[in-house]
């Protein structure tokens, strides 16, 4: 019995390693066409990894890799001392939710609401034309944000002020309170339309039949969207929010540096800012780095984390 045993696993797994050469012989060009894309990633997501070393070192460029300062986790436990640091902790998870509930729902909403238009020319004019902000850079857009909520010849303030709902003009570049949502909402119409469209792609998967046996039935066109148009973008609404919840922390600071101020800096600095004012900004690398992996590691948790929550109750994963 024994003996048949492994017998029949040897013969699995040598079937397996033929299977996998013969798919690798028959689909070899898109293997040497994925090569550029992996040796991308190896060299700017893998290779920077060594790096890490100096968030256990008290590094000095110029020094050679022994000749540097070993402290252990002294770096760590400044980076927890610091009270600067949760309330820049507060700020990333606090714009990071924001962006990722308004930046996931209303693309889905837009693919969907693109989708029910029949006039073809015009759903091609307003997908071209909420695609173009992606291509805008963060520099323009900011100045762009900026003019329009000036005080002196902004457009908000104007038609605030015209429609009565303001006595006069209000800074709202320097209200404190007011940055997260001037932040998330920046955000939203430059990324709006370049994120909806792999759920335009999912949508456009689905069996046309479904919705001619829908109307058959009776059903509106709310039902048809809520039964048929969800139902069947679902595993890729669910993967889409698993790899963004991963993401969650890791918000960059562009938007953040550009929109911020002085005045502000107590709602706009983020862990990357963090990162880059008191670590490379000051000279203290090991520092720095040591934020860098701390953002890192809670972004693998998160992702793994919804990755088993998804797994477990809704039957989808990405691994």
């Amino acid at each position: 019995m024994k003996t048949k045993m492994k017998t029949h696993s040897n013969a699995s797994v040598s079937l397996q390693k033929k299977s996998f050469w013969t798919i690798f012989k028959q689909q070899k060009i898109l293997y040497l066409m994925s090569l550029p894309f992996v040796a991308w990633v190896f060299v700017f997501n893998y290779l920077p990894l060594g790096g890490w070393v100096m968030a256990f070192q008290n590094y000095r460029p110029g020094l050679g890799f022994f000749e540097q300062e070993w402290v252990g986790l002294q770096q760590f436990v400044q980076l927890f001392q610091d009270e600067r640091f949760y309330l820049v902790l507060r700020n990333t998870i606090v714009m990071s939710i924001m962006g990722l509930t308004v930046g996931f729902t209303v693309p889905i909403m837009f693919a969907v609401l693109l989708n029910e238009i029949r006039l073809k020319a015009f759903k091609r004019t307003v997908q071209t034309v909420s695609y173009l902000p992606h291509f805008v850079s963060w520099v323009i857009v900011a100045g762009i944000v900026t003019k329009m909520l000036s005080v002196d010849g902004g457009v908000i303030n104007d038609l605030l002020v015209a429609a009565g709902l303001l006595d006069q003009p209000v800074q709202f570049m320097t209200k404190g309170e007011y940055f997260w949502v001037i932040v998330t909402l920046a955000d939203l119409w430059k990324e709006m339309g370049w994120n909806s469209i792999i759920f335009l792609a999912a949508i456009a998967g689905i069996d046309p039949q479904l919705y001619e046996a829908a109307k058959v039935d009776g059903a509106s066109r709310f039902r048809q969207i809520w039964h048929i148009t969800l139902t069947g973008i679902r595993p890729t609404i669910l993967v889409v929010l698993i790899l963004s919840i991963g993401n969650l922390i890791t918000i960059g600071f562009e938007k953040q540096f550009l929109l911020g101020n002085p005045t502000v800096v107590n709602f706009s600095e983020v862990l990357e800012l963090y990162a880059l004012n008191y670590g490379i900004g000051l000279g203290r690398f090991s520092y720095g780095t040591a934020i860098g992996i701390f953002n890192s590691l809670v972004s693998i948790m998160l992702l793994f984390i919804a990755n088993g929550i998804f797994k477990r109750y809704a039957n989808q994963s990405v691994m």
